[in-house]
């Protein structure tokens, strides 16, 4: 299958804005102070939870971008 390159700007483009917006999400939640992910300074399941999801974003946003960037490559070797 090709890619269009708008079609693979954008997954590449959505890559990094899901790296960017888990890595702010990772940190706030990582300094949370209103009790929500840590209980007497132990993580709740709150914090579980949401670090999954981090990862699990993480990896697909990793996925996404990696297609997008290969369709750029390929479209770039046809050129």
């Amino acid at each position: 299958m090709k890619l269009s390159r708008p079609v693979s700007w954008f997954l590449l483009a959505f890559g990094v804005w899901s790296w960017v917006i888990w890595i702010t999400f990772v940190k706030n939640l990582v300094k949370d102070s209103s009790g929500l992910a840590f209980d007497d300074g132990h993580p709740t399941a709150y914090f579980w939870v949401h670090l999954v999801l981090a990862v699990v974003s993480f990896v697909l946003g990793t996925a996404v971008g990696a297609i997008g960037l290969r369709g750029l490559r390929a479209l770039r070797r046809t050129s």
